[in-house]
């Protein structure tokens, strides 16, 4: 067979990849809408609705971790208030004239 023989079957082979290629598009534009419109379940490797066991170890681990949650929380709310502080006395213009008058006396000590 001469390869030039295939050449009048080239359409067919193009026009049934872009086939193809159009059908797997629409296919998985179709799935993201399942997804969006159902809230994103988890699915397997086929697709398969796939539901996490509720165990007394899980809930265990959801509890704790929502413990942890709150007490850094708390922390953060605190270094927040700590910050909020500092940036006061450092902005405050007492401050920086003291600043400035400290690092003049150390100049002026590095001058003698």
């Amino acid at each position: 067979m001469n390869p030039m023989d295939l050449l009048q079957y080239l359409p067919w082979v193009v026009g049934g990849g872009l086939l193809l290629g159009a059908a797997g598009i629409l296919a998985s534009v179709h799935n993201t809408r399942l997804k969006i419109k159902h809230g994103y379940p988890l699915e397997g490797m086929w697709g398969q609705s796939l539901k996490p066991a509720v165990t007394t170890e899980a809930m265990e681990r959801v509890k704790l971790l929502t413990q942890e949650n709150a007490q850094l929380r708390a922390e953060i709310g605190s270094l927040q208030d700590r910050l909020i502080n500092v940036e006061r006395i450092v902005t405050d213009s007492g401050y920086r004239l003291g600043h400035e008058i400290e690092s003049l006396r150390s100049d002026k000590g590095n001058v003698q």
